[in-house]
């Protein structure tokens, strides 16, 4: 539960990131969407560079502190100061360099808090840890659009103020309460490479690890071309303004909340490649739903929810939307740290980052020239994004490594 405060903090500032940059993007700088779409990719373009190499960096430091936390710590603090930084620049290319000093300072602790799961936590109840982690994600992403979308209604800059707050809790937070296992604590015999594991995973014969990663490519660039254009959907498709499309958004993580730990106890039981084979599934049977339901049913009231007010069937969708990737997401990053021993946690997590960042990267790209194309018909980016869904089911199915095992953590007193 603590560990999952880092998952917060990362879930608050890409949140809010996502969610109102782009209207700053289309509003305040007057950027087409293939523009935006761009823009919307420089975060994993910086971590399709750094990511992978510095969780093997993290995987070979020793410090008095454990080889996670000084990561965690200096981007920790950076994020904090650009994320009040960036919305109060007025010229674009103020804007940018505060942006992108946020997206440097995030990409140092991103890979070591997320492989820091691994490292204390035993293979057979990684995916409902990864459940706890999910839980504590969703909550900040309901900070993040519900919150958030209220403060953005009364002052721009608020839910990046709130950003910042949230985040340097979580670090202090780990920092005092976390303590990493005491067997990493001298050198080890072999170094972790990032070069020579990637290879291995390519020479591998087997395929289950280069299947893994090359579905979860198929699965991210679906759900972050979605995530980078849907306010702008909301507002110019379904007539929504932007705070209301934020809040709309925000079903999306309350079901990631809700579901967060039933998912990983289904992994834990069921196993883990079933339960993401049915989130594949379902996600991609939603996403046609959203397609070719047109604009007067999308917006039909369905229910009303404390805080939410009347939810709308593309509310009760996206709820759908969050129940799948629960199922995917808790599971499918155990299936990865169970592909390697916990010397080499944060090399395979970065790997993992590497097809990740790769799809976040061409996603928004290609679906921005898509909805360009189109004729700016916000829409065209479910049909698009079910097609790539059907794919990295037919890739995943051949899947055959990844279930738990078996590891036993020693850790300080102080745990």
């Amino acid at each position: 539960m603590i560990l999952g405060f880092g998952s917060l903090g990362l879930s608050v500032i890409w949140v809010v990131y996502n969610s109102f940059v782009p209207l700053f993007l289309q509003d305040r700088f007057s950027l087409a969407p293939a523009a935006i779409g761009f823009f919307m990719t420089l975060d994993n373009i910086a971590a399709l560079l750094i990511l992978p190499p510095l969780g093997a960096w993290s995987d070979r430091v020793r410090t008095p502190i454990g080889r996670r936390m000084p990561f965690i710590l200096a981007g920790v603090s950076v994020s904090a100061l650009a994320f009040v930084l960036v919305p109060m620049a007025t010229a674009l290319p103020l804007f940018a360099a505060g942006t992108i000093t946020l997206i440097l300072s995030m990409t140092l602790w991103r890979t070591p808090v997320v492989a820091l799961l691994a490292d204390i936590t035993p293979s057979p109840y990684r995916s409902q840890a990864n459940g706890i982690n999910n839980f504590m994600g969703g909550i900040g992403g309901i900070l993040a659009t519900m919150v958030g979308g209220m403060l953005f209604a009364q002052n721009q800059a608020y839910p990046f103020w709130m950003g910042s707050g949230v985040v340097l809790t979580a670090g202090i937070l780990l920092f005092v309460c976390i303590r990493e296992p005491v067997e990493y604590g001298s050198s080890p015999v072999e170094k972790p490479r990032l070069l020579s594991n990637l290879a291995a995973i390519l020479r591998d014969r087997e395929r289950s690890p280069l299947r893994i990663f090359t579905a979860h490519f198929f699965w991210i660039v679906a759900l972050s071309s979605i995530e980078a254009f849907f306010t702008l959907y909301a507002r110019n498709h379904l007539g929504y303004p932007g705070d209301h499309g934020a809040r709309l958004l925000g079903l999306f993580p309350l079901m990631l909340l809700i579901t967060a730990l039933p998912a990983g106890m289904l992994g834990g039981k069921l196993g883990r490649k079933p339960v993401i084979m049915a989130g594949l599934v379902l996600l991609m049977t939603v996403l046609l739903a959203m397609y070719f339901l047109n604009r007067q049913v999308l917006t039909m009231p369905l229910w009303t929810l404390p805080l939410f007010g009347q939810v709308p069937v593309i509310g009760g969708l996206l709820m759908l939307c969050g129940l799948a990737w629960m199922l995917i997401n808790v599971n499918s990053f155990p299936m990865i740290l169970d592909l390697t021993d916990n010397l080499r946690a944060g090399t395979y997590t970065g790997i993992s980052f590497l097809f990740v960042t790769a799809a976040a990267i061409a996603g928004p790209n290609i679906m921005g020239l898509i909805i360009q194309v189109s004729g700016n018909d916000y829409s065209t980016m479910y049909i698009v994004s079910a097609v790539l869904v059907l794919v990295a089911i037919g890739i995943m199915s051949g899947v055959k490594k990844g279930e738990a095992g078996y590891t036993q953590i020693r850790t300080d007193k102080r745990v």
